[in-house]
């Protein structure tokens, strides 16, 4: 192993994402040296639920591996060690004897499991768990997918009661598949994934059983919990990558956050993808929100102490963007909704609050629903383009607050990454909201990079966290331009459109 590692030059990385599936090469230096990447299909059986198919994420995953590894002309022997990151929340249910997922995986936007939510916040309310796991119950996170599945899918509660079923997201699913499947997976994830379950106690890093036991989930169908840079274990024989060792695990926001450099207490990234993603990291605290964010594990290097953080979750930014691509056909690809929002000086009185499911951080109201408000006849498909370029960043400025509120100490600058960085009339806007500078990285493709630094880490690769650092480099910067009491005035107009998307959702509602 040690000599293998020390004669391959690049570390991958597999990025298995909400819309797709990626995997990129690394050099010593942080660079991009090759990649691949397939979309996968989005599964929408009605209104509020969203789904994938596991067996075709597992395939892409291997295609993908070849195509990186074919255009630099690589082979095994030049990876040091593999890293996954992953779309969180997003649940696989499977057979350990066949291979076989019991149903399509429920994504982390679902909404179906509202009734479980309100069922388990019947005693103790939403934050009947917040204090052990750090989240509140919402229909975002794991454990309900897991419950609804047991409860809903035939014979799986038999199944899982007899030890049969097994739990991850992608990153476990990917894990157990590439290191073996039915012939001796490992079953495994890591602590920013385990925190995301509403299953795993902040402070003791395990699986809590009261809360299990509130949940009705078997013990038997969790991964092990382990660190988030170790050698798991290593590719198996049939596959390209054969003996090479699997040595990082990340969520994909945390591993944005690790990619960004962001190792010190109160280093913060926003990744803009998807979704929208802030993490500020608060060391080795565990920093309890009173302001609507997250509680979460941000990383843990091998036996060392974990690192936590605070997360303000956006559920729709990016996703807004493909709607009215896909749905409404007001753009035929996502970078033109650049030229199409610059076709207008402002946003003409309109306002988009995509709740398209619920809102997150820092409202959390399952209620809500999208809203678009301000129209008049003067309003066109400009400034409608403009309203949702616009939506992500003032819902960027909401959990800016927040986090401000929570730690005492302002921001002064953020580090921002994702697809829609590359979007300099949103990154102007975004710092003209926010009234600090935003600062794009060089390499943009952080949360990859995240993981890859954990995997190279541990088979030392890289030798520690100072010469990861030493990669981090500027690309871009943008200083706010926008007159303060403006920026006000549009916050004011924001949160009273925001108001007008809440207590949507009645009993007899179909679209829940």
């Amino acid at each position: 192993m040690a000599e293998q590692a020390g004669a391959a030059r690049y570390v991958m990385a597999i990025d298995q994402g909400t819309t797709s599936t990626r995997a990129i090469v690394f050099d010593h230096g942080g660079a991009i040296v090759s990649s691949g990447q397939l979309e996968h299909e989005q599964i929408f059986p009605q209104a509020g639920w969203v789904e994938h198919d596991p067996r075709e994420i597992w395939d892409n995953t291997r295609e993908v591996i070849g195509q990186a590894l074919a255009k630099a002309n690589l082979t095994r022997h030049d990876i040091a060690a593999v890293g996954i990151t992953n779309q969180r929340e997003t649940t696989v249910v499977w057979d350990r004897t066949t291979g076989e997922p019991v149903c399509n995986a429920i994504v982390w936007q679902d909404t179906r499991t509202q009734p479980i939510v309100d069922e388990l916040a019947a005693e103790g309310g939403v934050d009947r768990f917040k204090d052990k796991v750090g989240l509140p119950l919402a229909t975002y996170f794991s454990g309900t997918k897991i419950k609804w599945i047991l409860d809903n899918v035939d014979g799986a509660r038999v199944k899982a009661e007899a030890g049969t079923l097994l739990f991850g997201n992608t990153d476990a699913w990917l894990l157990w598949n590439l290191t073996g499947g039915v012939d001796g997976g490992i079953h495994a994830t890591d602590v920013t994934n385990a925190s995301r379950t509403l299953f795993m106690d902040l402070e003791s890093l395990a699986w809590d059983q009261e809360i299990l036991d509130a949940f009705g989930v078997p013990a038997t169908m969790l991964p092990e919990i382990r660190s988030s840079s170790e050698v798991y274990g290593t590719v198996h024989s049939s596959q390209l990558l054969r003996e090479v060792p699997v040595a990082g695990i990340l969520g994909d926001q945390q591993a944005a956050t690790f990619g960004q450099a962001a190792f010190a207490a109160g280093e913060a990234k926003n990744t803009y993808g998807t979704g929208c993603f802030v993490i500020v990291n608060t060391g080795e605290e565990i920093v309890r929100s009173r302001n609507g964010l997250l509680t979460t594990v941000g990383y843990r290097l091998g036996d060392a102490e974990p690192h936590y953080a605070l997360e303000g979750s956006i559920a729709v930014t990016g996703s807004l963007i493909q709607w009215l691509r896909d749905n409404l056909g007001l753009i035929t690809s996502a970078p033109e909704v650049e030229d199409l929002a610059r076709s207008v000086k402002d946003n003409g009185g309109v306002y988009i609050v995509p709740a398209f499911s619920g809102l997150f951080a820092p409202h959390w109201r399952s209620d809500a629903r999208g809203a678009i408000v301000g129209l008049t006849r003067y309003a066109n498909r400009g400034h409608i383009a403009r309203a949702a370029l616009e939506a992500t960043a003032f819902q960027t400025r909401e959990v800016l607050d927040a986090v401000n509120a929570d730690s005492g100490v302002p921001l002064t600058e953020l580090k921002v990454d994702g697809g829609m960085v590359a979007n300099d009339a949103l990154m102007q806007f975004q710092a003209d909201i926010l009234g600090v500078d935003v600062i794009r990285p060089k390499v943009i493709e952080t949360t990859a990079l995240g993981a890859a630094y954990a995997a190279g880490l541990a088979v030392g690769f890289w030798n520690d966290l100072g010469e990861l650092a030493a990669n981090w480099g500027e690309d871009k910067r943008w200083s706010p331009r926008l007159d303060g009491a403006e920026r006000e005035r549009q916050m004011r107009l924001w949160k009273k459109a925001v108001t007008k998307s809440m207590d949507w959702i009645d009993s007899d509602t179909v679209t829940a």
